[in-house]
């Protein structure tokens, strides 16, 4: 996987963490729950990215 993708998978997971952040400053759950939801999908992309590599070694 090209470093571009790579980044883009790092920077999704902290987008997601920092909306997390903010709806929690705010007390809002359901922003905080969406963050929370597009930060595993990101870590979840970010792991396919990881075993694709071992598997290359």
């Amino acid at each position: 996987m090209s470093a571009g993708k790579m980044t883009e998978r790092i920077a999704a997971k902290f987008k997601g963490k920092t909306k997390e952040a903010a709806g929690t400053a705010t007390d809002h759950d359901a922003e905080r729950a969406r963050a929370e939801a597009e930060r595993a999908k990101a870590d979840a992309k970010l792991a396919g990215v990881h075993a694709r590599n071992a598997l290359r070694l």
